[in-house]
């Protein structure tokens, strides 16, 4: 049987870890940080990565790949970029290793010229290769996005959520003006957005990040929050509005309709495997995982049960005409026929695993013309007519879908609270956690002084403008309420 699943009210740390390793999505690789993605993991990153990249191509966006190492000159271009992720970069210094006592060395003739930057995103070397593309306002828009891996030396990592080495996307526009720049780049947090609400069935909140908080390089650097079940904020994806840093860095200019060299304007965006980690902790309970439908790489399984040859034909029999129904709806099905294993082990297995929906269908079943269906999310079972059991089934799967986003929004919202005075706040944070509303007078100091003492961040300030105020810390005058939580 499965190895048991900590209770996420004894150690939630420890039950995260024990339903990716029961569900099969990842595990620890050899080099320290990193991840090997199983193929249950991949699947589900595969389903994010296609409907994903639909939305992109709906966007107007063409996919494109760029190189892994980055010259080091480049990131000195832009101050803010380099001084953002020095601490985080992988450096290849040599280019060969050579034999010595009976195992290898690094070569040290093989020193390179100018070191090599593993990217830590790629800003740098796509507007190098803009700088080559862009020569007239007829070459703009450009909207171009990349599939890719990126490193990040982290020093404290968890799976998905994380790792020095990750899966994602990254998006990179130029544009003729910063209104068309500020547009897309509002456009893409509304892709997140719609993705992670309709597909991912978690709620989040969207809003531009402090200063202090900025990706490196930007003018603005717009988000979505979530709020997961240990009341932790997850920052989810950003959207960057880049101004004209990056054209300026790497002097890339446009000739514009009345005859003028202007720099261009850019954008960047991305999500990346994090969102796994998110999903997780967003739907999961002490049984292992729950997937939302739309994502599952498998979002009905069968569990045939038989005794003799005979009935086992006949089951399957059935079973195949089932599966050809649920394929005609579109309905990712899964036969598990597998005879080494016994139907409480299958059980138990798609249970871990998120599998959304559960037929077993046994010789009774035939002879009663049903099916037993199981629903992963709430555990409910029922007998269910062969008649109609397709549409039926893909019916359910539309309704589980809504049914997580709704109970994961109600969740949130009984752990939102407004705070008016800083007394309010500290008690809040220690005692519930969960997302805080409160007023802040825009400085970085006071912005600092709570980091240090609650440990909680300013996720987002919402980009619906709300009351002015009064700071909780300092009193001094603010123009809104601003999304504290502790986070991720």
């Amino acid at each position: 049987m499965a190895k048991k699943i900590t209770s996420k009210s004894e150690d939630f740390s420890q039950w995260y870890q024990d339903v990716i390793r029961e569900a099969k999505l990842a595990d620890h690789s050899p080099v320290r940080g990193c991840m090997v993605i199983r193929p249950n993991g991949f699947a589900l990153w595969e389903n994010m990565k296609a409907a994903l990249d639909q939305m992109f191509k709906d966007t107007g966006h063409e996919n494109a790949y760029f190189p892994l190492f980055i010259p080091k000159s480049f990131l000195s271009k832009e101050a803010q970029h380099v001084e953002g992720f020095a601490k985080e970069c992988a450096v290849v210094t040599h280019s060969r290793l050579k034999s010595a006592d009976g195992g290898v060395e690094v070569d040290p003739e093989s020193k390179l010229e100018e070191e090599l930057i593993v990217r830590p995103t790629s800003e740098t070397i796509i507007w190098d290769s803009y700088r080559n593309w862009i020569q007239s306002y007829r070459d703009l828009p450009i909207l171009i996005n990349q599939w890719a891996n990126v490193v990040r030396w982290e020093m404290r990592t968890r799976l998905f959520l994380r790792t020095m080495e990750f899966l994602w996307q990254e998006g990179h526009t130029a544009h003729a003006t910063k209104e068309e720049a500020v547009e897309e780049t509002r456009r893409m947090l509304e892709v997140y957005r719609t993705f992670a609400e309709e597909y991912m069935a978690m709620p989040v909140t969207t809003g531009v990040k402090t200063e202090s908080e900025r990706f490196a390089g930007a003018v603005d650097t717009y988000c979505i929050e979530t709020l997961l079940q240990d009341n932790k904020a997850l920052q989810a994806g950003t959207s960057h509005f880049l101004g004209q840093n990056f054209a300026r860095a790497f002097d890339v200019k446009f000739q514009s309709s009345e005859g003028q060299h202007e720099y261009v304007w850019a954008t960047s965006w991305g999500v990346s495997t994090r969102l796994i980690g998110g999903l997780i902790m967003t739907h999961s309970d002490d049984q292992g995982l729950i997937l939302p439908p739309k994502l599952a790489p498998d979002q009905v399984v069968i569990v045939p049960i038989w005794k003799s040859e005979e009935e086992k034909k006949n089951v399957l029999a059935y079973c195949d005409e089932i599966i050809s129904e649920l394929k005609e709806l579109d309905v990712r099905v899964k036969l598990d026929d597998r005879e080494n294993m016994s139907p409480g082990w299958k059980f138990n297995e798609h249970e871990a695993a998120g599998i959304p929906l559960r037929l077993t269908i046994g010789p009774r079943d035939l002879k009663n013309n049903n099916a037993e269906l199981a629903r992963r999310d709430t555990g409910d079972k029922d007998i269910v007519d062969r008649e109609g059991l397709a549409e039926k089934v893909a019916d359910l799967l539309d309704s589980i879908q809504d049914e997580l986003f709704n109970t994961a929004r109600d969740r949130i919202a009984s752990n939102t609270h407004s705070a008016d005075s800083y007394e309010e706040f500290r008690e809040i944070i220690e005692e519930e956690g969960g997302f805080v509303y409160a007023h802040w007078d825009g400085t970085a100091e006071t912005e600092e002084k709570i980091k240090d003492e609650t440990k909680a961040t300013i996720r987002c300030i919402p980009l619906d403008d709300g009351e002015e105020g009064k700071c909780m810390v300092t009193g001094k005058p603010s123009k809104q309420k601003v999304l504290f939580a502790r986070a991720y």
